[in-house]
């Protein structure tokens, strides 16, 4: 008889709890609030030592570093699972209704099971922890490589290059972005109130236009971390096309403009400078986000500007 971890209500399973209940284990799984609890706890721990010390200066480095490390764990055991579904896969097509095959096939699927199970756990530390950070120092954490799942926690983040090759194959569903793409870039200085209010007003309204549309955009700082937020907020997909300086040197943020339109966005968003005047003053505009507006209109692409309100 299977054991029922007593801290899961019977009419109420979050989809961690449902798999957890679903392992043939005597052990508990530790509650799914103990672990929001630990990426909380940690982040908030490793701000309050290294903040106001010689350490500030590098605590997006370290809280970055700490996210990471769950990100990480996330996908070796992510990979387990799928060496043990390979072998799964191996196992019942040479089944021959032998008793000793039969055990491994169970076994093999226990442990691809199990290792779903410790993905999701190490994926729910890493959201909590990521959101802490967020709102201790209002930087928004995305991985340089890789991409990170939709779960309850976060907006999926998908990278580029993988978004580009499941959007042309469209053989991979759980990564497709779908058609209907919003590309936005923005300027690093836009980073103020009025910038953040304005942009929001903006991506509000293509939510409204396009309710399951995929937000594509490098991931700069300024606007489009702001962005980043936004589409966390809402839990829209997040596609990102991160600037490759030390391949592309100079030219990587129009090579990341490239990527963008090559996912066939349904409409172009841009902001170019800061829309409060005392911040924008001697600056110019950002080029990269002029580049992407003049590229879509060549290609006949819808281009919304973020304007102040008339």
């Amino acid at each position: 008889m299977q054991h029922t971890p007593s801290f899961l209500p019977d009419d109420r399973l979050t989809h961690y709890e449902a798999q957890a209940l679903q392992l043939d284990d005597l052990r508990t799984h530790p509650p799914e609030q103990a672990l929001l609890q630990l990426g909380h706890a940690l982040m908030n721990e490793l701000i309050d030592v290294v903040g106001d010390t010689a350490l500030e200066d590098f605590q997006t480095t370290i809280g970055e570093a700490l996210i990471g490390a769950f990100h990480s764990a996330a996908q070796r055991i992510e990979r387990e699972a799928d060496k043990a579904r390979d072998t799964l896969a191996g196992l019942i097509r040479d089944f021959d209704g032998s008793e000793i095959l039969d055990v491994e096939i169970q076994e093999a699927t226990q442990k691809a099971r199990s290792a779903d199970v410790a993905c999701l756990a190490m994926e729910m530390v890493r959201d909590s922890a990521a959101a802490s950070y967020t709102t201790s120092t209002g930087e928004v954490w995305s991985p340089w490589k890789g991409s990170v799942k939709r779960s309850r926690l976060t907006s999926a983040q998908l990278d580029a290059r993988e978004a580009l090759r499941s959007h042309k194959a469209s053989r991979h569903a759980a990564t497709d972005p779908g058609a209907i793409i919003i590309a936005f870039r923005g300027a690093p200085q836009a980073d103020t109130a009025d910038d953040a209010n304005r942009l929001f007003d903006a991506l509000n309204w293509a939510h409204a236009q396009w309710p399951d549309m995929t937000l594509a955009t490098s991931g700069a700082r300024g606007a489009e971390k702001l962005a980043i937020k936004w589409a966390k907020q809402k839990g829209v997909t997040l596609v990102l096309a991160k600037a490759d300086f030390d391949g592309k040197g100079r030219a990587a943020p129009f090579r990341a403009n490239d990527e963008l339109l090559e996912l066939d966005p349904v409409c172009v968003m841009t902001l170019p400078n800061s829309l409060n005047a005392q911040r924008s003053e001697g600056l110019h505009p950002f080029g990269p986000a002029l580049n992407l507006a003049q590229k879509a209109s060549e290609r006949g692409i819808r281009h919304v500007p973020v304007r102040l309100k008339a």
